[in-house]
């Protein structure tokens, strides 16, 4: 007897022997039944939960080949997210709010998953507009990898005066009489910017649980239903995993993750997989929280940061050396590996150590991979597919692709990252976010970069040759990141037998225009046949969760992606006086704020109104 039946909907399988159903039954977690509505029904006892869809799409849930969960988890609640948000005013209003309730020694962080190309403005705020608006609370904005930004109160707490070095590889920026100015530049690594914001205040473990719990949501919110986590600078191992345990061993984890190890100081790299090789199993775990082997860092000397802003690196002489060192034990203890790596300078002495390894010690079928490979070329592709390779690309370009078109012209960012060349060539391809500092988690913002080539400032990158029909970037997001994880044939699709993950898309995926791909959110979003969010007509399915902790997180009151329709009605009127847009809706003016927060017959909260042609969505 199932445990659940969907019915009544218009389902995208991929599933090639049936592509399209209108029903599934559910059964301890898997597909038991994919089919049309009388044949599922017909299964259904006493005890089935039965949901009718109401003629809605339906998609096989979304899986995110390369983010930071974990990392992102502990620090969620404390963030405040200007993912979405279409103009430097909204975004000053939503922070100028968040002062005001962010108590001493706390700071308001917004760190990452924004480009100022995605501000009508076209700019970031300005250090004076910083100081007016938290003369007293520490505030650090995160932009892309390139730079931070401090107002005076933040240079205070991390003690950065006029007597502070550089540190290699960064600059404090400093005005004529030598102090610093509160810009942070990465030139060319971002470890400065990891450093400052490490100084900040941390949440405590329950905190943390509680933080993290709230980042799922966000995901499930967005109809990602699981992840790869690629590790991240700044986050020990086994110390900065426990809460994601603890929450995997209560069975609260709403979203699938697949861990990767990611080496923890320069020039101890070979100790860190030495000693990880010997007290961790390779897929120990289980289908909800798993091991998935080394990166997305394996040597420090093969990092080659991609801040499009600055000239592209030049790995040092010792990077080969470094690198063969780890790749061997990982190869000899049968370990899969992610590397990062942006340009195909990187990945061609990369891809030297690694067909050194493998004529000693073969691969034989280990899912080792690059991540990003923006600029990778097409003999780098062919090599890696040689050595049975993977390339997992994220849409870094959706958010820096205007700064590398200033750097190395619009013919260069063409194919850059070749997407559909490498779909073409069979190699073996999916897609991710890289979230949360670089880009934002949202995947529909990357499935509309992957259809149509544009960035989140409107740039056009990518000629019709680059960009991928919507299947195909479909299939990025699901059943082609399963190798990835080393999952192929047990998640991906709707197949009966399959863990049962889907997503109810607020919109029609296959249907609606190009430009709204990107507003799409969930309806509702179940994870082995458990519903993990439900909104709109499917909300009284929508499963408890406590409150945002602590109280004055902005979580609670500015939530995630392009949430400006949850801020109060009165900090709405005031959010939509600030506004600094360059044109009025025809039906709102400029009170776009003001009508984010109404109550709209859309399942999008900035979507395209009907006859009225309100025109805030454009904003």
């Amino acid at each position: 007897m199932p445990d659940l039946i969907l019915h009544g909907a218009r389902m995208t399988t991929l599933d090639r022997t049936r592509p399209r159903a209108s029903a599934v039954a559910i059964r301890d977690g898997r597909f038991l039944r994919v089919g049309d509505d009388r044949e599922v029904l017909a299964l259904a006892g006493p005890a089935t939960k039965v949901i009718d869809l109401q003629g809605r799409s339906v998609l096989p849930g979304l899986c995110d080949n390369h983010t930071h969960v974990i990392r992102g988890g502990l620090n969620y609640n404390m963030e405040l997210r200007w993912d979405g948000v279409r103009s430097l005013a909204d975004a000053m209003a939503m922070l100028k709010r968040q002062v005001a309730v962010t108590p001493p020694p706390q700071w308001v962080r917004v760190v990452g998953g924004f480009s100022d190309h995605q501000f009508a403005e076209k700019r970031l705020p300005t250090l004076d507009e910083l100081n007016a608006v938290a003369p007293d609370t520490p505030v650090f904005i995160l932009h892309l990898y390139d730079r931070a930004l401090l107002n005076a109160a933040a240079l205070r707490a991390v003690g950065y005066g006029r007597d502070t070095p550089d540190p290699p590889g960064g600059e404090i920026a400093r005005d004529a009489s030598g102090n610093p100015t509160g810009l942070l530049l990465a030139r060319p690594n971002a470890s400065i910017l990891y450093a400052t914001l490490a100084k900040g205040p941390k949440l405590p473990f329950d905190y943390q649980l509680n933080s993290t719990r709230h980042f799922m949501r966000e995901l499930n919110r967005l109809g990602v239903t699981s992840v790869i986590d690629a590790g991240g600078g700044f986050q020990k191992y086994p110390e900065d995993y426990d809460v994601i345990r603890r929450l995997a061993d209560e069975d609260q984890l709403t979203v699938r993750l697949a861990y990767n190890l990611f080496t923890q100081k320069p020039k101890e790299e070979k100790e860190d997989f030495l000693n990880w090789t010997r007290t961790s199993k390779y897929r120990q775990g289980t289908d909800y929280f798993r091991h998935n082997g080394a990166g997305e860092m394996l040597v420090f000397s093969a990092a080659d940061f991609e801040d499009f802003r600055q000239p592209r690196p030049d790995m040092p002489p010792n990077m080969e050396g470094d690198l063969e060192a780890v790749v061997r034990i990982l190869a000899q203890n049968r370990w899969p590996w992610r590397m990062h790596a942006t340009y195909d300078e990187t990945i061609g002495r990369a891809l030297d150590v690694f067909e050194k390894v493998n004529r000693e010690i073969p691969f034989d079928g280990l899912h080792w991979f690059f991540d990003h490979a923006e600029t990778i070329s097409d003999r780098s592709i062919d090599r890696v597919a040689a050595l049975g390779g993977g390339i997992a690309v994220q849409h870094r370009m959706a958010y820096q692709g205007e700064h590398f078109v200033e750097r190395y012209g619009k013919a260069a960012a063409a194919a850059t990252p070749p997407v559909a060349k490498i779909l073409a060539s069979g190699t073996r391809v999916s897609a991710g976010t890289d979230a949360t500092r670089v880009a934002s988690y949202n995947p529909w913002v990357s499935l509309s970069w992957l259809v149509t080539g544009r960035t989140v400032g409107g740039m056009s990158l990518y000629p019709p040759e680059n960009r991928l029909d919507r299947e195909s970037a479909l299939r990025m997001w699901t059943e082609r990141v399963a190798w990835f994880s080393n999952e192929e044939g047990n998640k991906g699709t709707i197949t009966e037998g399959q863990l049962a993950d889907l997503v109810v898309p607020s919109r029609d995926y296959f249907g609606c225009a190009d430009g709204e791909i990107a507003h799409i959110a969930s309806l509702m979003t179940v994870v082995g046949g458990r519903i993990v969010y439900a909104a709109g007509d499917f909300a009284t399915h929508d499963p408890p969760i406590p409150p945002a902790m602590p109280d004055w997180s902005p979580v609670r009151t500015q939530g995630g992606y392009a949430r400006l329709a949850d801020v109060p009605a009165r900090d709405a009127l005031v959010q939509a006086a600030g506004c600094g847009c360059a044109h009025a809706c025809n039906v709102h003016g400029h009170a776009h704020a003001k009508a984010w927060a109404a109550n709209v017959p859309a399942g999008d909260l900035k979507g395209f109104w009907g006859a009225l042609g309100c025109a805030c969505w454009a904003v």
